[in-house]
């Protein structure tokens, strides 16, 4: 086996629709990450699924008059619609709600109690006199005592990032009803982060110069700042993973506890599924196993501190609770690259008022390629961002179908017209045309720098640069009128454009799989640069999920090979009668889709 590669994305909440800053803040990272990846010979997973367990499932599945589990299995349902159709290739999107995942997350809990980094505090919850029961965090909303704003969560302020303690919460009211809850006594286990406090500094430390500014300020100036206290992972809820512990009956793990552990556990299912149980460790026990966490940054805490906090916790414990007789530690964040927010048309995404960009109704009304190349444009990699639909119709107008798609089909058209469908044969060629391919090859390197980075955003406009310099080339070489004098000399222009075009095909591939694989096929390939995605109804001792898997079948990167380099294209091969990659928009949907907002 090759360098394995885990590509853990963040999961979603099983209870509201996804929306284009979902997309692009974490799943469609995850994706471009997961397919260079393949494409480098790598041994990659890409594992996430349906948090349904979080709170808000129950806050809606009470508004509802519903269950739970209706409300997860619904959403679960459109997120496996919307993933397949955006051609997110996860090689499992499963569920929280499995017996796997129960037991992974009972062992990883016990394996910290066993260690000593779980003890037991009584402590003030809110409690809903009308409701006569305790209230999770997320039913419980006040102003942040750190920066005074109002809607912060008694778990956590969405404003300034900080995790909160739900007695410390300002003038606290119930989601329910509105009333103001009282403080009780409730007693927990709590992860003793103060204990682990040291080697997550040492092991933050050690990432700062290669992780996102943005990440390693919020983390570790917390913890150099505030320093790290003990926090509570059991809740007083019926609906979750029970705590594993006898006598402690009616009480669930804490969501942000186990939701991380989804990533361990859906590799364990992963493995299960495909005949090899033991096969979860050649990415978690591995030490040359570098996992990249996709989240938006209101995640960072959780997967910068608490989740790294629960791995060095558990050290070799919960291998050997697995059944390994020689235990290894399991293996901590190799990079979080936590993207910002976007905005809609300057205001804040709001789903509550429908100021927002759905995916499936996007892609009810557009093709998903123009989606994933906006997306990345326009990456809140650094800072926020803004969708805009004057500029998504302009991007999709002068850059996809102008700069990139008109330069395939028309060079590919005018060979297949006068070369009969064959690669025409060059001879030797001219400086000009080695010149041009020498610049597309040295972008393979320039593209594969920032894709090791996670700096996507500069990797497809290099890539789109590239295409531009090609379109230069042929502003200047014009084979359409060569040919009229020369035929030889226009077969030396046409065959280095395509050459350049079947290179460029491939490092655009993972931004924009739908139609390179077009144009993969145009060019006269057979076998498929990617696999396909597939779902499974899978049976438990809970219940019946479904799962979305990643099938790589007979694709060029199912196998170890590095393809990530310029292979020569052959002359005389045939090749199809290309088409269209991408539609032109009209400049009425501006109007069209600015309208659709907030109604």
């Amino acid at each position: 086996m090759t360098e394995p590669v885990l590509v853990a994305v963040a999961w979603p909440y099983a209870s509201a629709k996804i929306h284009v800053g979902n997309i692009t803040g974490a799943y469609l990272p995850a994706d471009i990450l997961a397919r260079y990846h393949r494409l480098r010979g790598r041994d990659v997973l890409m594992v996430s699924g349906s948090d349904s367990h979080g709170t808000p499932v129950t806050v809606r599945a009470d508004e509802e008059g519903v269950t739970p589990e209706e409300v997860y299995k619904r959403f679960h349902k459109d997120f496996i619609e919307l993933f397949q159709r955006l051609g997110l290739t996860y090689d499992l999107f499963t569920t929280t709600h499995t017996s796997n995942h129960f037991d992974v997350a009972a062992k990883l809990f016990l394996s910290l109690k066993e260690n000593g980094y779980l003890y037991t505090e009584t402590s003030l919850q809110w409690y809903s006199l009308a409701q006569e029961k305790f209230l999770p965090d997320r039913y419980v909303e006040g102003t942040c005592y750190f920066c005074g704003k109002s809607g912060a969560r008694s778990d956590q302020c969405d404003n300034c990032g900080h995790l909160l303690e739900a007695e410390k919460l300002i003038d606290p009211k119930s989601k329910i009803d509105g009333s103001t809850p009282e403080l009780r006594k409730t007693t927990h286990f709590y992860l003793d982060l103060e204990k682990l406090q040291d080697p997550v500094a040492d092991f933050l430390r050690e990432r700062q110069d290669f992780w996102r500014p943005n990440v390693v300020k919020q983390s570790l100036g917390q913890i150099e700042t505030e320093g790290l206290h003990g926090r509570a992972i059991t809740r007083d809820l019926a609906w979750g993973i029970p705590v594993p512990v006898a006598g402690w009956e009616g009480k669930c793990m804490y969501v942000w506890f186990e939701a991380v552990i989804g990533y361990l556990s859906a590799v364990v299912e992963w493995s299960l599924l495909h005949g090899e149980p033991d096969a979860w460790r050649h990415w978690w026990t591995n030490e040359d196993s570098r996992t990249l966490y996709c989240i938006g940054k209101d995640n960072i805490p959780f997967h910068a501190i608490i989740w790294p906090a629960e791995l060095i916790g558990v050290g070799e414990s919960f291998d050997a609770k697995m059944g390994n007789d020689q235990p290894k530690p399991l293996v901590l964040p190799y990079d979080v690259p936590a993207n910002e927010f976007m905005n809609l048309e300057g205001k804040k995404l709001s789903g509550s008022k429908n100021w927002a960009v759905w995916g499936l109704d996007f892609l009810d009304r557009y093709d998903p390629d123009p989606l994933r190349y906006y997306l990345t444009v326009n990456m809140p990699e650094n800072r926020d961002t803004d969708w805009d639909w004057e500029e998504f119709y302009q991007r999709n107008n002068n850059e996809l179908v102008a700069t990139w798609g008109n330069l395939a089909n028309r060079v590919l058209a005018f060979a297949y017209q006068h070369w009969e469908g064959q690669v025409p044969d060059p001879g030797e060629l001219r400086e000009g045309d080695q010149e041009l391919l020498e610049t597309i090859k040295a972008g393979f390197e320039t593209v594969k720098g920032h894709l090791e980075a996670v700096k996507l955003r500069a990797a497809l406009q290099e890539a789109m640069r590239l295409a531009a310099e090609v379109n230069k080339y042929l502003d200047t070489s014009a084979p359409w009128f060569e040919i009229k004098e020369n035929k030889d000399q226009a077969a030396k222009s046409v065959y280095t454009a395509m050459q350049a075009i079947d290179w460029l095909k491939l490092i655009l591939s993972p931004f924009l799989p739908h139609t390179c694989e077009q144009l993969h096929g145009y060019l006269g390939y057979d076998q498929p640069i990617f696999g396909s995605l597939t779902t499974r109804e899978i049976e438990d001792d809970l219940s019946t999920h479904e799962v979305m898997l990643y099938e790589p079948g007979d694709a060029l990167s199912a196998g170890n090979e590095d393809l990530w380099v310029p292979t020569t294209l052959a002359p005389g091969a045939p090749f199809r009668k290309p088409a269209p990659l991408f539609k032109k928009l009209d400049a009425e949907i501006v109007a069209e889709e600015r309208a659709r907002l907030g109604n």
